[in-house]
């Protein structure tokens, strides 16, 4: 398969269509950014990587960072863990409040917020040093030290905090939250500035590819029964209330993050990265999704 060819053609294609969105503005940093940056980076099994534009420029990775926290956790608290989130899409905005106070303080499942919450509570309960350990796990997973936080980011996110706030002590009054509010934040908002690019996405991405195991890290990093699991987690809710529609334009597992990128995963042949960072109404990159539908749509299989 020529991998190379395929994701220039991709990229060339998406260029000249030029479908627009907007760039987030909730987080205003974000907001700042040069709309017209795009990039795909590809990644197979052997460690070859094949990407176009600017899939070398690091950028704001955001929700994606919530599959590798989820990864942290999933095997060190098994079925504690899904005691304490669902693994149903949401058919909501990420950040509802009214569905997690309709269901008791339970999150749908662990991409939305007040899952991703509950999953950084989590961390944050396991490890003396959360924030060190996912950059050092993220680090481990791209095969080289890759992962910065962008400090303007998480000051931005952290000074418009009010609803996230609002859906953690909402989790804390269901008893839902072990440790304080602030740190816990502290910690989320730490991995969802974090910045990399589509190269080292893709590379961490890989273990979902390859049964759990990383050839970057060199070992296995879940279960192929986890893997499986947590690439059915990405198909049914990686993206928001647009999941089924990716599902059924890309049919990938994959994870949006609100900086414009999606990770996703051909198991047993690829994982891949596009990022660009005009955004949809539901918050989902306009380029990124075209351009993997494109490539699924090009390679005629897709995971069904």
């Amino acid at each position: 398969m020529d991998y190379q060819g395929l994701v220039e053609e991709v990229y060339e294609q998406i260029q000249k269509e030029n479908p627009r969105g907007k760039v987030a503005t909730y987080i205003p940093e974000l907001a700042n950014v040069d709309p017209d940056q795009f990039g795909i980076a590809l990644v197979d099994l052997e460690g070859n990587v094949y990407g176009v534009g600017d899939y070398q420029k690091p950028f704001s990775i955001q929700s994606i960072s919530k599959v590798l926290t989820l990864t942290m956790v999933f095997h060190v608290f098994k079925s504690k863990l899904w005691s304490r989130v669902n693994v149903e899409p949401s058919g909501n905005p990420f950040n509802s409040i009214a569905q997690l106070e309709y269901e008791k303080g339970i999150p749908r499942n662990p991409f939305i917020n007040a899952g991703a919450l509950v999953i950084t509570d989590a961390l944050c309960s396991k490890f003396d040093n959360p924030t060190q350990r996912v950059s050092d796990f993220i680090n481990e997973l791209a095969g080289r030290n890759c992962v910065s936080v962008n400090k303007d980011v998480k000051q931005s996110e952290m000074d418009h905090a009010e609803r996230n706030t609002a859906l953690a002590y909402f989790l804390k009054a269901y008893g839902n939250f072990e440790n304080k509010v602030e740190d816990v934040l502290e910690v989320y908002f730490h991995h969802c500035a974090m910045e990399m690019s589509c190269e080292d996405l893709a590379k961490s991405f890989s273990f979902l590819a390859n049964d759990g195991y990383s050839i970057f890290a060199k070992r296995g990093i879940e279960s192929e029964s986890h893997a499986r699991r947590i690439n059915a987690l990405m198909l049914t809710c990686g993206f928001y209330d647009e999941s089924g529609e990716f599902a059924f334009r890309v049919g990938l597992p994959g994870k949006s993050g609100v900086g414009g990128g999606v990770a996703a995963v051909l198991p047993h042949k690829f994982s891949i990265c596009v990022w660009s960072p005009e955004l949809n109404e539901k918050g989902n990159s306009v380029k990124s999704i075209k351009a993997l539908e494109l490539l699924t749509d090009k390679l005629k299989f897709s995971l069904f």
